[in-house]
């Protein structure tokens, strides 16, 4: 297999944006980004954009919409297809690097997803069914449900309707053929554990607080913050009162290590399911050892 596609993966703080750059430069490639909150713009020092790292490597999916505006796994499969493309017909290298596992197997996977719009008419003739009946009429569209929390509530459950009726009806779009050579950035645990304590220190001196307050001084809701993950949603807290500069350090420092830790358990599950995934020691030579797989 000849790959048309690399893709850098690995937990928080584990170096991937350096080593994806170094890789782009040698290999003629371009980056595209799979990190659901680098999308925003103006989070920048809470999401790790390290921008300045890029020099003259052009970059996609980074800075692409407002903070308090949706943006889901779908998006994010249709925007990096589009991006391969591009990159492609420019004859360059597409280099995907992040740490979101879900965005990463849904490019590496396929997941076959279809736009899915409001359909006002079938609301109409579902508005007086019961949770039970509704419940029913899902199952016999779907019989292989595989979310049942959607049965529970009323409004989940006519939408999932809504999407299992339409895609009866709609096949997905055709997705680009990526042939991809995937690597990974491996730190011994204790070590990351520094480099996690390290960077968060580096992210606070650098104004990661200021950054907060300054989005919620442009209108980012507190509860919006807390829905952007950790850095933002602790230092909101902190921002709100809830808790000091010493606590904000020590329990957001304690979550981001059991978020590279559930990073760890979601790039295991991928290799399980198929994604072959070529390890490099981060403490080692990183690049080295990539161009060398490469060559072969």
């Amino acid at each position: 297999m000849h790959f048309n596609t690399i893709v850098l993966l690995g937990p928080t703080a584990s170096g991937k944006t350096r080593l994806g750059v170094a890789l782009a430069r040698e290999l003629h490639g371009e980056i595209v980004s799979a990190d659901s909150r680098q999308v925003y713009r103006g989070m920048d020092i809470g999401t790790g954009k390290d921008l300045e790292e890029y020099g003259e490597v052009p970059y996609h999916l980074i800075d692409i919409v407002e903070p308090g505006e949706d943006f889901n796994v779908f998006l994010f499969q249709k925007l990096c297809f589009a991006a391969i493309e591009q990159i492609r017909g420019r004859k360059r290298l597409p280099v995907i690097v992040g740490g979101t596992g879900l965005y990463l197997d849904a490019v590496l996977r396929k997941y076959r997803m279809v736009e899915v719009p409001d359909n006002p008419e079938l609301r109409h003739e579902l508005a007086p069914l019961s949770l039970e009946e509704l419940a029913a009429r899902l199952l016999s569209v779907n019989p292989r449900l595989h979310n049942t929390t959607d049965l529970l509530d009323r409004d989940r459950l006519l939408r999932a309707i809504e999407i299992a009726e339409y895609e009866q009806s709609h096949e997905p779009e055709p997705l680009p053929e990526i042939r991809p050579l995937v690597f990974g950035v491996r730190w011994e645990r204790s070590v990351l554990r520094q480099r996690i304590t390290a960077r968060l220190k580096e992210r606070l001196d650098a104004g990661l607080i200021e950054e907060v307050a300054e989005l919620h001084r442009q209108g980012v809701p507190y509860e919006t913050l807390e829905f952007y993950g950790l850095e933002y949603r602790f230092v909101a807290r902190h921002l709100k009162g809830e808790l000091n500069r010493n606590d904000l350090f020590q329990k957001l420092n304690s979550a981001i290590h059991d978020f590279a830790k559930r990073q760890d358990t979601w790039f295991r599950r991928m290799e399980r399911q198929g994604t072959e995934i070529h390890w490099l020691d981060g403490a080692g030579q990183p690049l080295e050892e990539a161009l060398e797989i490469v060559g072969k």
